[in-house]
C-alpha cells in the first residue's frame, strides 16, 4: 500500500498511539526509518494487556506490522518482546514465517524497557541523543494495540471505537476489557464484579507513570489501566503529595545520597537529566548554576527516582515535571542541538531495575494475578466521548446535538492543518450533548 493512501486511512480512522502517548499514528510513517519497531515491553508492573492481544491476534498484528514496513520502506520489522511472554513470543514466531521483514527481539525484564529510547538501544544498539526522538536514529515504534487498529482499519474499514483496559488490583475479577470509548471507570469495576474495598484509589495507568482519577473519568484511546487500591497504599501516597509539600520535604529530609541519578534510565543512557543535582539545587536555593534546572527537560517521567530509588520518599519527578512546566510556561525550551551527550554508561548493566524486584518494593506482589482478556457485548447506557483523546489538537464534531448516529459513524473531524485525527461513535445512539471537552452519546434501545 502506497504511503499516501496508509496516512489518510490512519488519520480518517482515528488511529493513535495506544500505549499511553496517543501520538496520531498516520504521523509516526516516514520513510527515513529504515527499522521499526513493535513495542510489547509492557514494562509497567502488573500490566498484562498488549501480550495477551499478541498472543490472540498474532496475525493480524504481524500483518499490520508488515504492512507498514512496506509502506515506509523500511528494511526491518522487530517485534521486541521480554521472554517471560512465552505465549505471545510462539505467537509471534508462527505467524511471522509469512512476512521475511518481521523478526522477534528479546528485552531484558526490567522497567522502564518500554521506554522508546531505552527500547531502540535494547534492540538496535543504536543511541537517540538528548531532545531527540527514534526517527533521528532511524527508527519508528509502534504499540501492539495501534498496529491491531490499523489492521482492521485497513482490511475492514473500522475506526477506532473500542479500547483494551486492564482492570486489576481491590477488585473481584482482574480482567482485560474491550470497551467503548467515553465508559466510566466505575462501570468497568463492577463488570469486574466490583470492588473488593472500600472507598478505594482509582489509579488510573500504570503504578509507575500512572495518576489517581476518580470513579467518574472515562475511558479514551490511551487508557491502558484501572487499578483499584486501598488508600493508604504506599502509591496512592506517592501520587498524591503536592508539590509545595514535596519541596518542603526535598529542604529538610534529602542528603544528596545519589540514588536518585544513579539509577535514572536516562541519565544511563547518557542523557544530562541529574535528578540528585536538581533536588540539590531546589533545597540548597543554588540558582546560580541553571544547568540541573535546564536538564529537567531531558527527564522521561519514568518514576524510579521517587517511587523505587529515593530512600527519603522524596519527590524528584514530580518536582521536576512541575519545574519543567514552568520553564515551558515561561517560553524556555530544550536544546536538542547543544544538550551533553556523554554516550552509555558503563555502569548501566548493573544499575538496571528488574521488574519483579519493582513489584515488591512497591508492595504490588499480591495484585501480581492473571487478568484474562474477555470480548463479551458490553452494555452501556451513555458515553462520555473526549473530544482530546490524542497528542495535538482535538478533534472537532460534525455532529449536532439531537443526531442520531451510528456505530462507527464520524462524530468529529480532524482539525484541519493541524496534528490530530477523527473521532467515531462507539455505539448506534442519539448526541445528547457537544461542549468544547466531549460529545455524549446515549445508547439506542433496542
Amino acid at each position: 500500500m502506497q504511503l499516501e493512501k496508509l496516512t489518510k486511512i490512519l488519520q480518517e480512522h482515528g488511529i493513535v498511539g495506544a500505549g499511553g502517548a496517543g501520538f496520531p499514528a498516520y504521523a509516526k510513517l516516514d520513510k527515513r526509518a529504515d527499522t521499526i519497531i513493535l513495542n510489547c515491553a509492557e514494562c509497567e508492573p502488573l500490566f498484562k494487556v498488549h501480550r495477551q492481544m499478541l498472543e490472540k491476534y498474532a496475525y493480524e498484528i504481524v500483518s499490520a506490522f508488515s504492512l507498514v514496513a512496506d509502506a515506509v520502506e523500511a528494511e526491518r520489522a522487530i517485534v521486541a518482546i521480554k521472554p517471560s511472554y512465552k505465549g505471545a513470543a510462539e505467537a509471534v514466531k508462527a505467524a511471522m514465517v509469512a512476512f521475511p521483514k518481521v523478526s522477534l527481539a528479546f528485552l531484558p525484564e526490567i522497567y522502564p524497557a518500554g521506554d522508546e529510547v531505552v527500547l531502540t538501544y535494547e534492540t538496535t544498539g543504536r543511541a537517540i541523543k538528548p531532545g531527540n526522538i527514534p526517527i533521528t536514529v532511524g527508527v519508528t515504534v509502534f504499540n501492539v494495540e495501534t498496529m491491531l487498529n490499523i489492521y482492521y482499519a485497513v482490511n475492514d474499514g473500522i475506526a477506532v471505537t473500542h479500547k483494551y483496559v486492564m482492570v486489576a488490583g481491590e477488585v473481584k475479577n482482574p480482567s482485560v476489557l474491550k470497551v467503548p470509548l467515553g465508559m466510566n471507570f466505575k462501570e468497568l469495576v463492577d463488570l469486574c464484579g466490583g470492588a473488593k474495598i472500600e472507598d478505594p484509589a482509582y489509579l488510573i495507568g500504570g503504578p509507575m507513570t500512572g495518576k489517581i482519577g476518580t470513579p467518574h473519568g472515562v475511558v479514551t484511546k490511551t487508557t491502558n489501566a484501572v487499578i483499584l487500591l486501598p488508600q493508604d497504599h504506599y502509591i496512592v501516597q506517592r501520587k498524591t503529595v503536592k508539590a509545595n509539600i514535596g519541596m518542603k520535604r526535598a529542604m529538610s529530609a534529602c542528603c544528596s545520597c545519589r540514588m536518585c541519578t544513579d539509577l535514572c534510565s536516562r541519565n544511563l543512557m547518557g542523557h544530562p537529566i541529574n535528578p540528585q543535582a536538581f533536588m540539590h539545587g531546589i533545597s540548597h536555593n543554588h540558582v546560580f548554576d541553571a544547568k540541573p534546572f535546564l536538564d529537567t527537560f531531558y527527564c522521561s517521567q519514568c518514576g524510579l527516582c521517587e517511587m523505587y530509588s529515593c530512600m527519603q520518599g522524596l519527590s524528584p519527578a514530580t518536582l521536576i515535571n512541575e519545574y519543567r512546566t514552568g520553564l515551558r510556561a515561561n517560553g524556555i525550551m530544550p536544546s536538542k542541538d547543544t544538550a551533553e551527550f556523554t554516550g552509555i554508561s558503563d555502569k548501566r548493566e548493573y544499575r538496571k531495575v528488574p521488574v519483579s524486584r519493582l513489584v515488591k518494593r512497591l508492595g504490588l506482589t499480591r495484585y501480581n494475578v492473571e487478568a484474562p482478556i474477555t470480548e463479551k457485548e458490553i452494555k452501556v447506557k451513555r458515553l462520555t466521548v473526549s473530544l482530546n483523546q490524542n497528542i495535538g489538537a482535538p478533534s472537532v464534531p460534525v455532529v449536532n446535538k439531537g443526531d442520531k448516529v451510528g456505530e462507527g459513524a464520524m462524530i468529529a473531524s480532524a482539525p484541519e492543518g493541524k496534528l490530530g485525527v477523527a473521532l467515531h461513535s462507539p455505539v448506534d445512539g442519539k448526541v445528547l450533548e457537544i461542549n468544547d471537552k466531549y460529545i455524549i452519546i446515549e445508547k439506542s434501545r433496542k
